[in-house]
């Protein structure tokens, strides 16, 4: 899992490196922030208690290309409990990278990072989370599939996502 992630952060990171700038600049056309929601079905020994996951997602975003992105990514996602067993949650801070193949269509991409752990005897773990979608210039609708690697268990969820970007004026 160590060498997954490590080859991920190289990749997400090496596209933007060896190109010639001269100075990065922040601008509505290529950065914004992107708040939306999820809905996922629990996997794996999770979806024994938990029914459903809801969340929200929140991230930043800057094009280092007019394909690849990165940014940061946080929010909540919240596991409703069943058969008696309590809700918990999770926080992920990740950093996540995606490629646009055109200007409105498919995406592909992921998030890297730590997730932690509500309302558990856990505290978290590593956080991955890989995504394709469809986008255009107002919003992405995509599929996920979440998992964080905690030291008991791995929190795993299936599911659908939508963001909207908010622009710099």
């Amino acid at each position: 899992m160590k060498k997954v992630v490590l080859l991920f952060s190289v990749m997400c990171f090496s596209f933007g490196f060896g190109q010639d700038r001269e100075e990065i600049k922040v601008t509505k056309k290529n950065s914004w922030f992107k708040a939306g929601i999820t809905a996922g079905v629990p996997l794996g020994d999770v979806k024994d208690f938990s029914s459903l996951s809801l969340g929200a997602d929140l991230r930043g975003q800057y094009m280092i290309t007019p394909h690849l992105a990165i940014g940061a990514a946080s929010g909540y996602n919240h596991f409703f409990g069943k058969n008696g067993a309590d809700d918990f949650g999770v926080v992920p801070l990740a950093l996540y990278s995606r490629y646009y193949f055109k200007e409105e269509g498919v995406f592909v991409g992921g998030d890297v990072g730590y997730g932690y752990l509500t309302n558990t005897e856990e505290s978290g773990g590593i956080y991955i989370n890989p995504q394709v979608g469809y986008h255009n210039p107002n919003w992405n609708i995509y599929a996920f599939y979440q998992n964080t690697f905690a030291e008991n268990v791995n929190i795993r969820s299936l599911g659908i996502g939508a963001t909207y970007n908010i622009r710099f004026k």
